[in-house]
């Protein structure tokens, strides 16, 4: 195998790294936007033949490799194609938010295998991406891992079960709420993840996310997917097969674990995450999201069923609120206030083509930086 990472200074691509180190693996691209000391680093260590990054650090970083015989790209229509113009035969989408979405096109029309930690792009994107994947999808979200996992050698599922873990403001209420800061916010009781994720994840609408993700992955509908708080983050997500068996898929909340999946699929290798230890784990625990406090989860509900260009909206709503809340300008209930207008008034296009969707996605991030 040779690898593309695609966001390759971030949570997942770091971590993607120590795992294709630890496979022997070898790196044959690597892509960020504006971490040039990281990616020179990144490219001294693993020496892929290319490299790319934002148009602003171009200069830097071909400068900084210019002893090396790392062959340094930029621009935006060269990171649309770069996975796919390269000899790799695996590209890992690690970028955030859409992004992502021609990028992943791209790959799968060059029939590249994927790796998808990149969930905006089947939020926004799917009905014009999973007609493209032939060969399928490789998740690497830890649920979206799990649940590939469950469903490997059984017959379709019943409904699918995805655990959240409650984020850092489990169990508060929404007045609570209005007073928390960015820092409040980013402590996420389990997983190390970036910043954008991070709040998603205090805010509930990464696991809306997920749902929808789940729903084109998978190819379930809205009401067969079943959200459940689950504090521990030990169990990962779960599968209801027909005769009410429930397959669970366990382990310590690493995200290591489920990147290697994703690169060794069907396979499986010793891995950096540790052995879930049984012996001290405790119990389990598992609860009803609270829709009232954290309605951004409802909110994709609601946005799975309008389909056509109305994910595409919420999730740029999304992430241009999420941006003004780390930035301090909006508050944190704020997040899910303006989202959730931008999303309702939205006028959803059925079966839309990239273009549409990137309009809904743009129109939908104006609105939200008009409303501060």
């Amino acid at each position: 195998m040779k690898l593309c990472i695609l966001g390759s200074t971030g949570s997942i691509g770091t971590q993607a790294l120590e795992s294709a180190e630890n496979l022997g693996i070898k790196i044959g691209a690597l892509a960020a936007g504006s971490r040039v000391k990281l990616l020179e680093e990144q490219c001294r260590r693993f020496k892929p033949d290319r490299a790319y990054i934002g148009e602003k650090h171009y200069g830097e970083l071909k400068t900084a490799l210019a002893d090396t015989a790392i062959k340094v790209v930029t621009g935006e229509d060269t990171l649309n194609s770069f996975g796919a113009e390269t000899d790799c035969d695996t590209v890992l989408n690690a970028l955030t938010g859409i992004r992502g979405l021609r990028p992943t096109v791209a790959c799968l029309k060059a029939d590249k295998t994927l790796a998808l930690a990149n969930k905006e792009t089947l939020v926004a994107g799917g009905s014009v991406v999973m007609p493209l994947a032939k060969k399928g999808i490789l998740p690497v979200d830890s649920e979206h891992s799990a649940i590939f996992q469950c469903l490997q050698g059984q017959p379709r599922p019943k409904s699918l079960i995805l655990t959240a873990s409650g984020g850092p403001f489990f169990g508060k209420s929404k007045e609570f709420l209005e007073t928390v800061t960015p820092a409040d916010a980013l402590k996420h009781p389990n997983w190390s993840m970036g910043n954008k994720v991070t709040i998603d994840s205090a805010t509930m609408m990464n696991k809306g996310l997920e749902l929808i993700e789940a729903m084109h992955l998978f190819g379930v509908s809205e009401d067969k997917i079943k959200v459940i708080i689950h504090r521990e983050s030990i169990i990962h997500s779960m599968v209801v097969y027909d005769d009410n068996a429930v397959i669970a898929q366990l382990g310590v909340p690493d995200m290591r674990l489920c990147i290697q999946y994703a690169l060794t699929y069907p396979n499986r290798a010793p891995s950096l995450a540790k052995e879930l230890d049984f012996d001290t784990l405790g119990g389990l625990s598992f609860y009803p999201p609270d829709g009232e406090a954290f309605p951004l989860l409802p909110l994709a509900r609601f946005a799975a069923r309008q389909g056509g260009t109305t994910p595409a909206a919420m999730n740029g709503a999304n992430e241009a609120a999420v941006g003004l809340f780390l930035k301090g300008k909006l508050s944190f209930t704020g997040i899910s206030d303006t989202v959730i207008k931008a999303t309702v008034e939205h006028k959803a296009i059925q079966n839309p083509t990239i273009e549409q969707i990137e309009e809904a996605d743009k129109e939908a991030r104006e609105k939200v930086l008009a409303a501060i």
